[in-house]
């Protein structure tokens, strides 16, 4: 099983930027989607950003220009660089992964997931 750990969430104000990070151990696919996922209290959960399994990137409408998604292949860890954040970026966050080719874009296939790390903004 691939284990994965978030971290870096903290309490910044409007305007502000954090770097989350995702420590993954365990069995780790080559050929996988990564994808980070925020949950706001009363609200479901949604994609935020991912890597595609041909290492393309996708971003959601409401982080595009703001938020980047990369990984560190020799640490295996992957990042959030968020930037320019906003109220509306406070939220649990949250890293998993789907193994194998084929598509990313849907939540119920990501079979691993981290404990979440809280992201709050200030205004």
């Amino acid at each position: 099983q691939e284990h994965l750990v978030e971290s870096g969430g903290a309490s910044v104000q409007a305007g502000g930027s954090l770097r989350l990070s995702c420590a993954a151990s365990g069995v780790i696919y080559s050929m996988r989607c990564m994808g980070w996922f925020r949950q706001a209290p009363g609200k479901e959960r949604e994609a935020v950003a991912r890597i595609n399994s041909d290492g393309s990137t996708s971003y959601a409408e409401s982080v595009k220009g703001r938020f980047t998604i990369s990984q560190d292949n020799t640490k295996n860890v992957l990042y959030l660089q968020m930037n320019s954040l906003n109220a509306e970026d406070t939220a649990m966050y949250y890293c998993a992964s789907k193994p194998g080719r084929g598509i990313c874009s849907v939540m119920s296939l990501y079979t691993h997931w981290g404990q979440g790390t809280r992201v709050t903004v200030s205004s």
